[in-house]
């Protein structure tokens, strides 16, 4: 099964429950299940996006915001969420951006004009997959990363919009 980035958007409150849980529950068990509609599996699209800026030296501030997006920020108290109920335990535990950095993403995410990023992505579906590290992809390179991109700035608009949280970890 290959890794994903995975988030989820969830109120204070909700992380609230699910660190009270934690510390109720003989196997330190969270309680996560935060709705359906409140999940995005990103694939792996967002490291495409940044291997290409890295490696063609474009866009390095969309490197740092997507860098941010996928790690979360330092701190954040959700190591109660560092349990097989959330992730597999594979990579890093999971990760927190809180309300205010949802919102400061947010905006940075819709002054990213992604069209104007990817401009010079070749043509060619093989150079294409290979510029962004995806050898052996089948498919328009160029619309996988648009329509994920696309799809991580409205989870995030929507978060914005609600106060919440977004929670980020790869599975």
């Amino acid at each position: 099964m290959a890794l994903t980035q995975q988030f989820a958007r969830v109120s204070p409150e909700y992380l609230a429950q699910c660190r009270e849980s934690a510390l109720g529950s003989p196997g330190a068990a969270p309680g996560w299940a935060p709705p359906s509609r409140d999940l995005l599996d990103a694939d792996w699209a967002m490291w495409g996006l940044i291997w290409y800026c890295r490696k063609t030296a474009a866009h390095p501030r969309l490197v740092d915001l997507l860098d941010r997006v996928l790690t979360g920020d330092p701190g954040g108290d959700i190591g109660f969420l560092d349990h097989d109920e959330v992730y597999d335990g594979v990579t890093d535990p999971p990760g927190l951006l809180a309300p205010a950095a949802v919102d400061e993403i947010t905006r940075a995410l819709f002054d990213v004009d992604i069209g104007r990023v990817l401009a010079d992505l070749p043509q060619s579906p093989e150079a294409a997959a290979s510029v962004v590290g995806f050898e052996g992809f089948r498919g328009n390179v160029r619309d996988y990363l648009v329509e994920h991109f696309l799809a991580l700035r409205a989870f995030f608009r929507g978060a914005q919009l609600r106060g919440q949280c977004v929670v980020v970890w790869i599975d």
